[in-house]
């Protein structure tokens, strides 16, 4: 019986990017991120919407835009104008398409503290232009993000503190109950239009407060319940 000979690559297959979970060493594979804009009244208000009159949309990430605690946030090139957006993060470990709202929790491994940093300039630019929003949003290293906690571990976080310092102050503040879409509401949503899988992360909004950040400030943020962060921009 012949063996079928095995394909190669022609070049070297990336490393699958991950995240740690807490209290072991094990590692969560990511499939992909998605991120819900202006969750929260505050931020919609303040980045000049009504948060009253629009149905949940979504925007990605490239998995390999994560920064595991303990690196530093390295200022990205081609902007002058970088803000912190501190958002609570849900990791899948499984999915599918037109997940019943009752269902969605189900499909939820954990939960972590996450930075959706954006490059604001380039963003605006974008919103101008009627064009799409990876140029501000899916840079490199744009997605500092803490360890994951299991669901087994914390249950799911529905109310809580979340806030946000730069150099000790604070500089965003708001409580996971004033979410617009709640977890289950974003899954079943999202899965509408897309094939949600195991590995994929949602980055679930952020309060008001986002501003920028230079190089050499600390940002450490906090939402209760699940955990603290630290990053240093460098």
């Amino acid at each position: 019986m012949n063996e079928m000979p095995q394909r190669q690559y022609v070049l070297e297959p990336a490393a699958v990017p991950t995240l740690a979970v807490a209290g072991g060493e094990a590692l969560f594979p990511i499939h992909r991120i998605y991120c819900v804009g202006r969750n929260f009244a505050d931020h919609a208000i303040e980045m000049g919407h009504d948060p009253d009159k629009e149905p949940p949309f979504f925007f990605q990430k490239n998995p390999d835009t994560i920064v595991p605690m303990g690196q530093d946030f390295p200022y990205p090139s081609a902007s002058n104008d970088v803000h912190h957006e501190i958002e609570l993060v849900v990791a899948l470990s499984k999915g599918g398409t037109d997940i019943p709202l009752e269902n969605a929790l189900d499909c939820v491994y954990g939960y972590a503290v996450g930075l959706d940093m954006t490059r604001r300039d380039l963003q605006g630019e974008a919103k101008k232009a009627g064009r799409p929003w990876e140029t501000g949003k899916a840079f490199e290293a744009s997605a500092p993000c803490g360890p994951l906690h299991p669901v087994s571990a914390i249950g799911h976080p529905t109310q809580g503190a979340v806030w946000l310092k730069v150099n000790g102050e604070t500089r965003q503040a708001g409580d996971l109950n004033q979410m617009i879409w709640k977890v289950p509401e974003m899954i079943s949503y999202l899965s509408r239009l897309f094939e949600l899988k195991a590995g994929d992360l949602i980055f679930a909004g952020t309060p008001a407060g986002v501003g920028a950040v230079t190089r050499g400030d600390e940002m450490v943020g906090h939402i209760a319940g699940v955990d603290d962060i630290r990053f240093r921009v460098s």
